[in-house]
C-alpha cells in the first residue's frame, strides 16, 4: 500500500507540473504581458514612380514573435531558423543586405525614408550587435557569419576573419560598444541568395504580394537590394524585418513623345507589364495586406495645382484600378507640398477579379525627388602602385535654407565612417580638408575624431569624424593618403589583377532627420509596419562608391611555367633512370629470342613474303649469309630506337631554331 501509494502521488506531482507548464505559464505570460502576444505576419508593397521615367517596387515583409516565455520554442508563422540564431547568439539586433547596383541619391531620393533605410551599399554588408560579454563577442561573430552563409548560401564566411570586419564606436550606429561590422563589396547578388530568403516566409512565393517576385524581372533591374532585419528582446520577443527594393525600367513601347516642351509623357505601367503576374489574394496566414501607390512631394504639388489629388482619375494620370482610399502626408513643409499614398486592400481580390495596379499618363509631368543636404562622392588621386590618395568631396544642395536662415551660428554636421582593407596603409596624420577651395585648420572642422589604424594581415582600419560646416557651405573635400602593401601569393584572389574593392563609406547627417506623419483612420486599421517605419525618425545617410585600388600583382604564369617545365625534366630523368635500374639484359635477351621465335618482326615479315613470291614465280634467290644477317640486324626493336632518336633529332633542332 505504501509504494502505490508513493506511486500515485509521484503520478499527481508530474500531472501538476504538465498542467502549470502548458497553461498556466502561457496565461499568467498573457496576463503580464498584455495582448498582443501572437505571432503575427504582413505583407505590404510600395509602388512609386520615380523622376527618370523608372518605378519603385519596395516590398515589405514583417514577422514577430512573442517572448519564449508565452510560446516556448514553437512556432506558428516565425521561422525557426531565425529564432534559433537569435537564442544561440544572442543578438540584440542585426542587419543583413545583398546588393546589386547603386542607389542613384540624386534622381531616387536621398531626404526620405525610402533612401535612409533601404538604400545599401553593393554587395553584402552585415552588422550584429550582441548581449555578450565583450571577451565572446569576436568569436560569436564568427560563428554568426558561418551561420548565416550556409543559410543564404553566399560567402559570408569570409567576414570572419579579424582583417574583414571591425568595431565602430559611435560613427556607424549610435551606443554599439557591442557592435561589429563587415562588409563584400565584391560579393555577387543571384537567385540562389533569393530562394532562401523567400523560404523566411510563411506561404513562400507561392501566394500573396511574394508572388510577383519574378526571378527575370528582379534581376534585369537597375539596382536590386534584398534586406534582413532582425530585433530581438527579452519583453518584446522577436521581430523580423524582410524588405525588397527594386528599381525596374518599363516598356516605353506604348507611349509617345508628347509635342509639348514642358517634356516627355512619362511611360505608363502596371503590375502585370513589370512582373508579369498579377495579383490574386493575400497570404493566408497574413494580418494585413495591402498596396501602397505613392506620389512624391514634387509630384503631388503640381498634379494639385492642375486638379485636387482626390480622385484616382484626374487631368493629369488614371490608376488602373480603383483604391480604397488615400492618406496624405501631415508635416509637410510649406510651399514643398506633401506626398500622397493610394491604398489598395489584397483581401479584396482572387483569381477572378485580379489586383493590378498601375498608372497611365495623360500629360508630361518633370518632378524631383528630395536630396539630402550633400551629394558624396569619392574617388581615388594618384598613379602608379606605390602610393595614393583618397578624397570624399561634398557638394551642398542648399537643403538647409528651408529649414534654417544662413547666419554666422548656422552650422550643418556630417558623421563620416570608413573601413580600409590593411593593405591600404592610410597615414591619417595626411588628412587635409577644404571647404569652398580653401585649406582649412582640421580643428576648425573637425569635432570628434577616432581612429583605429590597421595592422598588417591582422585588422583593418578605420576611421570615425564629425565634421562641423556652415550652413552657407557651397562644397567641402578631405583628402588622405595611403602606400599600397604587398601581399603573399597566397593572399591574391584569382582575378587579382582587376584590382581589390575598398567597401563604401558611410556619411551620416545627425541634424537631419527623415520621417513622415500621415493621418489614418484607426476604424480601418490603416496602421501598418511600413507606415510605421516611415514615421520612425531616422537621420539622413549616404553611401559613397566602392574603391577599386590596383595593387602591385605577380605574374602568376612565370610560376606555372616554372612548376611545368621542372615536372617534365624530373618525370624524364626518374623514368629514365628507373628503367636503367630494373633492367636486366640477360633475360630481355631471353625474352626477344622467345618473342622471334614465336612470332617474326614485321622486316622478316616482309622478307619472308617477298622471297616466296619470287620462288612462286620461279626465280629463287640465292640464300646468302648477309640477308640473314641484314634481317636479323634490322629487328623491329633497333628500328623503333632509330626512329625515337630521329624524332628527338628534329625536336631538338626546331628548339634551337625558334629559340
Amino acid at each position: 500500500m505504501a509504494k502505490l501509494r508513493r506511486q500515485f502521488n509521484s503520478t499527481v506531482f508530474l500531472l501538476i507540473i504538465f498542467f502549470f507548464n502548458s497553461v498556466l505559464r502561457p496565461a499568467l505570460a498573457l496576463v503580464e504581458g498584455g495582448e498582443g502576444l501572437e505571432e503575427e505576419f504582413t505583407e505590404e508593397l510600395l509602388l512609386k514612380p520615380l523622376p527618370d521615367r523608372k518605378v519603385l517596387a519596395h516590398f515589405h515583409f514583417q514577422s514577430s514573435a512573442p517572448p519564449s516565455v508565452a510560446n516556448g520554442r514553437h512556432h506558428r508563422l516565425f521561422p525557426k531558423a531565425i529564432a534559433q540564431l537569435a537564442r544561440k547568439f544572442q543578438i540584440r539586433e542585426l542587419e543583413l543586405s545583398f546588393t546589386q547596383g547603386r542607389w542613384n541619391y540624386e534622381r531616387w531620393g536621398g531626404f526620405d525614408p525610402m533612401s535612409a533605410s533601404n538604400a545599401k551599399p553593393p554587395g553584402v554588408e552585415l552588422w550584429a550587435a550582441f548581449d555578450l560579454p565583450l571577451n565572446e563577442i569576436d568569436h560569436t561573430w564568427k560563428n554568426l557569419t558561418h551561420a548565416l552563409s550556409g543559410l543564404f548560401c553566399a560567402s559570408i564566411n569570409f567576414l570572419e576573419s579579424s582583417t574583414a570586419y571591425s568595431a565602430p564606436s559611435w560613427g556607424f550606429h549610435s551606443n554599439s560598444s557591442k557592435l561589429r561590422y563587415g562588409a563584400l563589396p565584391r560579393e555577387a547578388v543571384c537567385t540562389e541568395n533569393l530562394t532562401p530568403w523567400l523560404k523566411l516566409l510563411p506561404c513562400r512565393d507561392k501566394t500573396g504580394i511574394a508572388l510577383l517576385l519574378n526571378r527575370p524581372s528582379i534581376y534585369r533591374s537597375h539596382y536590386h537590394s534584398q534586406r534582413l532585419r532582425l530585433i530581438s528582446s527579452e519583453f518584446t520577443g522577436i521581430i523580423l524585418e524582410q524588405a525588397l527594393t527594386v528599381v525596374l525600367q518599363p516598356s516605353m513601347r506604348s507611349n509617345s513623345p508628347a509635342s509639348s516642351g514642358y517634356g516627355f509623357l512619362q511611360p505608363s505601367w502596371s503590375i502585370n507589364s513589370l512582373f508579369g503576374k498579377e495579383v490574386v489574394g493575400q497570404c493566408v496566414l497574413a494580418k494585413t495586406s495591402r498596396i501602397f501607390f505613392e506620389l512624391e512631394k514634387d509630384l503631388a504639388f503640381k498634379v494639385d495645382k492642375l486638379q485636387p489629388l482626390s480622385s484616382w482619375n484626374n487631368s493629369a494620370f488614371e490608376l488602373s484600378g480603383i483604391p480604397n482610399s488615400n492618406i496624405r502626408e501631415l508635416n509637410a513643409v510649406k510651399n514643398l507640398g506633401s506626398s500622397v499614398l493610394y491604398v489598395f486592400e489584397v483581401s479584396n481580390s482572387n483569381d477572378h477579379i485580379p489586383l493590378d495596379v498601375g498608372i497611365r499618363w495623360k500629360i508630361p509631368l518633370v518632378w524631383s525627388c528630395p536630396r539630402a543636404p550633400f551629394h558624396m562622392n569619392r574617388y581615388l588621386m594618384g598613379s602608379g602602385n606605390e602610393r595614393g590618395s583618397i578624397a570624399i568631396s561634398l557638394r551642398s544642395t542648399h537643403l538647409h535654407e528651408q529649414f534654417s536662415k544662413a547666419s554666422d551660428g548656422c552650422a550643418v554636421h556630417a558623421v563620416i565612417f570608413q573601413v580600409v582593407p590593411w593593405y591600404v596603409k592610410v597615414y591619417y596624420h595626411t588628412l587635409h580638408i577644404f571647404v569652398d577651395g580653401k585649406t582649412q585648420i582640421i580643428s576648425d572642422v573637425v569635432r570628434k575624431m577616432k581612429i583605429s589604424p590597421s595592422e598588417d594581415k591582422l585588422s583593418p582600419g578605420s576611421m570615425e569624424l564629425l565634421l562641423r560646416f556652415p550652413c552657407n557651405i557651397q562644397s567641402a573635400a578631405l583628402t588622405l593618403d595611403f602606400d599600397k602593401g604587398f601581399l603573399h601569393i597566397d593572399e591574391y584572389p584569382p582575378d587579382a589583377n582587376q584590382g581589390f574593392d575598398i567597401p563604401s563609406a558611410l556619411v551620416t547627417f545627425p541634424d537631419f532627420n527623415c520621417s513622415r506623419s500621415y493621418q489614418l483612420d484607426d476604424s480601418i486599421h490603416y496602421m501598418s509596419t511600413l507606415l510605421s517605419k516611415f514615421q520612425e525618425e531616422n537621420p539622413v545617410q549616404t553611401y559613397t562608391e566602392v574603391l577599386l585600388v590596383p595593387l602591385t600583382t605577380p605574374d602568376f604564369s612565370m610560376p606555372y611555367n616554372v612548376i611545368t617545365f621542372t615536372c617534365t625534366v624530373l618525370a624524364l630523368y626518374f623514368g629514365s633512370m628507373l628503367n636503367v635500374l630494373r633492367r636486366r639484359a640477360g633475360e630481355e635477351e631471353r625474352l626477344e629470342r622467345s618473342k622471334a621465335s614465336e612470332k617474326p618482326g614485321l622486316i622478316p615479315l616482309l622478307l619472308s613474303k617477298l622471297s616466296s613470291k619470287l620462288k612462286i614465280k620461279g626465280k629463287a634467290p640465292e640464300s646468302s649469309p648477309s640477308l640473314s644477317a641484314s634481317s636479323s640486324i634490322l629487328g623491329p626493336k633497333l628500328l623503333t630506337k632509330v626512329m625515337l632518336v630521329g624524332l628527338l633529332a628534329v625536336i631538338w633542332n626546331y628548339y634551337l631554331k625558334n629559340g
